[in-house]
Formats: structure tokens, sequence, C-alpha cells
């Protein structure tokens, strides 16, 4: 029996279907193909107006946008590919197999396929790779009003018109950049240069990581930063081309959080075995990790005998410096990709955390001492004789592992992005494996100080 999606789409009729969102938003429409199989959603596609199919081909909401364009025909593939922006190309043919990606790169025209070969040419998540060749440039010799009329006429092929890159009409090297506001304030016989702020372009190169890109644009406040070569401007990054990066990035780091590798595909998109590769090696590490705890429980194994009371506290332990350490590692993740700090500054977060940790395992150490106090005095368990002993011993451990927790959590960031790795992949879990076997040590020793001569 097929289910209600199926049946859904065994009645649908993509011509009308495509006459009902003509007057939808793109994104709207995006969303809508998004819930159909990839056969139905590029049927609609190729009963909407060209222009619309191709926005909508544009909006990064869409899921599966080269698995439609892989399902269209050649000749409709190409046309729809050639009015896309370049960008969003590039992002078409990272995901196209082989032999469709080699086909319809054939069948695209001269200056859309050397603006493509450009992108893909540039490693992943570095300006290159996800900048537009579609942006507006002039020599520095013309005035206001002819740089208009230029715009009026290429408008329509540019992605986006934010800034106008104005060059050195010899070398066609960058001079300086215009905001459209300005120029449109500007006399039309003014020279362009005229309506220029008097302070250097803010460029960067095809090569700059994504993430520096987005903190240039929002320290600058700019719609849109120029990609330069040897002084070329070669591409642009706009805004928009940012936040989708910030979004995908921070969905990273996010699943890296989780202990598990990033998704490179939708959720419900990913294939099981893929699913399982992702999140398998990283569960394996922390469960091989956790096994030191074992190990540390092994070596504690005649103290337990003897102070069995020492048993319930240890998920206390253990927790309370895992949840500290992972406090400070997202912390510090997010204060290093930020630039709020630099990795020379390593030693000034260990002085600032090292006092904070003091601190917030005292407030914890208090609460577990009251706790223990509460439960003697009113009789909901019995701790012994040396019940005040077992209540010090846990406080004074709760302080020594909260505070180890804050500095191993603030430190890891720093040592992983030191040795080349990404600081998010010092994940919360991992973290918490760190500190759960050293926090078994940092217990056991202290009750080993305080109880020795009584329980020990």
């Amino acid at each position: 029996m097929q289910d209600d999606t199926t049946t859904l789409e065994a009645v649908l009729d993509p011509k009308a279907v495509a006459t009902g969102l003509a007057d939808q938003h793109v994104a709207d429409i995006a969303e809508i193909l998004n819930e159909q199989s990839t056969e139905v959603a590029a049927d609609i596609l190729l009963h909407l107006p060209m222009d619309q199919a191709v926005e909508v081909l544009d909006q990064p909401g869409l899921e599966a946008s080269a698995e439609l364009i892989a399902a269209l025909p050649d000749d409709q593939a190409a046309s729809f590919l050639s009015g896309m922006s370049a960008d969003r190309v590039a992002d078409v043919f990272r995901e196209l197999e082989e032999p469709r990606r080699s086909a319809l790169l054939e069948r695209l025209d001269h200056e859309t396929r050397v603006s493509l070969q450009r992108l893909l040419a540039y490693p992943p998540d570095t300006a290159g790779s996800i900048m537009t060749t579609e942006f507006v440039s002039v020599p520095a010799t013309w005035k206001v009003g002819q740089t208009l009329d230029h715009i009026r006429r290429v408008e329509r092929s540019r992605e986006t018109v934010y800034a106008v890159y104005v060059l050195d009409p010899r070398t066609k090297k960058l001079v300086q950049t215009v905001s459209l506001r300005r120029l449109i304030s500007g006399e039309p016989e003014a020279p362009i240069l005229s309506v220029v702020r008097p302070r250097r372009p803010v460029t960067v190169s095809p090569l700059t990581d994504r993430e520096e890109v987005a903190r240039l644009i929002s320290k600058y406040d700019l719609l849109a930063v120029p990609v330069v070569e040897r002084g070329h401007v070669i591409g642009i990054v706009t805004v928009d081309d940012v936040i989708d990066a910030i979004v995908q990035e921070s969905t990273e780091d996010v699943q890296k959080f989780g202990g598990m590798e990033a998704l490179t595909e939708p959720y419900m998109q990913i294939g099981f075995f893929e699913m399982i590769r992702k999140r398998a090696g990283w569960l394996c590490a922390l469960f091989l990790s956790e096994m030191l705890t074992a190990s540390a429980m092994q070596h504690f194994e005649g103290e337990l005998e003897r102070a069995i009371v020492l048993t319930l506290f240890i998920p206390l332990i253990m927790s309370s410096g895992g949840n500290s350490g992972s406090q400070a590692t997202s912390l510090l993740i997010r204060a290093l990709a930020l630039r709020q700090v630099r990795l020379r500054e390593w030693w000034r977060v260990g002085l600032r955390e090292l006092p904070t940790g003091i601190v917030l395992g005292a407030i914890l150490g208090t609460i577990g001492m009251i706790r223990i106090g509460i439960w003697q005095w009113f009789g909901f368990y019995d701790y012994g004789e040396h019940w005040i002993l077992i209540s010090f011993t846990v406080g004074a451990a709760l302080v020594g592992v909260v505070t180890f927790g804050s500095l191993a959590g603030a430190m890891l960031p720093f040592l992983l992005q030191g040795i080349g790795f990404d600081p998010a992949s010092a994940s919360a879990p991992f973290v918490a494996t760190l500190v759960d076997v050293t926090g078994l040590v940092i217990y056991f020793s202290v009750a080993f100080a305080i109880l020795s001569g009584t329980l020990l």
C-alpha cells in the first residue's frame, strides 16, 4: 500500500501546481519543492517561468538543487545553470557526479564555464569558493552619471549591485570602492572618485577563510567585500553568501560539539551507512577513553571496599567536572572564532579560568556539603559517624574537579588550534571524558588525604 506522500504525488499536476505558485515568493516555492520527490519537483520547475525557476534554484533553502538539475533534460538544465548566480552553480557542480557533471559542463556557454572552473579550483570554505564573479566595475575616469547609466544596462546580469568597483583604466587594478548610496547622491557630471570616501578599500584574497570574510563584513558593516588577486578584482562575497556560510559553519560546529563528524547533507537526506560512519568513529573513541574511568576505579578498588559510601558521590563529582569543562570549552571556541581572544593569549585565559573554577567549585562544594548535612540531620540517609569528614571530602573534591575541568576545557581549544585542528573538535563529550578520568583521581586523592586513619 502506498503512503500518503506517494499518493499525493501521483495526483499532482505539475503544470497546475506551477501556475498556482506563479505569485508565490521564491523562498516559499523552494520550501514546497523540498517536500516533493526529485522527479515531481523537477517537473514543476520545468513549468515555471524561466526567470522564476532560476531564482528558485538560486535559493540556499532549496535542499536538493544538484539532484533537481541532474533530473532535468540536458538543454533545460544548461539553460537554468547559465541563468543562475556563479557561486550557486559552483555549489551544484560540487555535488554532481560523473558523467552528468562533464555532460552539463560541456553544454554551458564559454563565459559561464570559465567562471565555474575558476570557482571550483579554490578550496572549500574559502572566499574564492563562495564568491560570485558577477559584479559592477568601471574605470576611474568615468563620471557619476556615466556609471549610473552603465548600472542600468547591466543590472539584470549581476547578482547584486551593493557597490561599484573603480579600476585603474590602464592596469585594471582596484583603486576604490563606492557604495551605491554615495553614487546616487553624487552629481551626474562629477568624477566618480569625487564621491568615494578617502580610505583604502577592504579586500580579501581568494584563499581567505570564509569565517574571516564574515568577520570583516561584520566589523566594517559591509554588504559585499571584493576578492582581489594581484590587485585585480576577481569576484565579490556578498552578505547573503556569508550568512549561508555562517549557518553551515555553525551547523558543523554544533554537530562537532555533540561528538561526531559534521554532516555534509541535510539530516533526512544522508544515507544510513554514512550516518553510522559519521557517528561511530567518535563514539568508539569516546567509549575507549571512558574505559580509562574503569581503570581508575579499579586502581582505587581497595578504598572503595573500605569506604563504600564514597561511591554514592562519584556521579556527582564526574558530572560537575564535565559540566564545568563543557562550559569553558564552549565559551573559548566561540571566542576564538570571533577573534575575541588570540592564540597567544592562552595564559591570560588560564589565569582567568583558575579563580573562576575555584569559586564555582566552592559554590558547588558548599551545596554538596549542605545536602549531606541535611540528609544526615533529618535521617534521610546515615553516612556514618564520620559524615562530617565525608562532607568535607566531597566539598574539597568538587573544588579541585571543577577547577581542573574549567582549565582543561579552556586550554583544549588553544591546543587544538595551535596544532592545526578545528577547535570545535574539543567537543563537550571529549572534554567530559577527560575530566571524568582525572576527576576520579582527584576525588580519591582528596578522600585519602582527609579520611586516612578513619574510613581509609
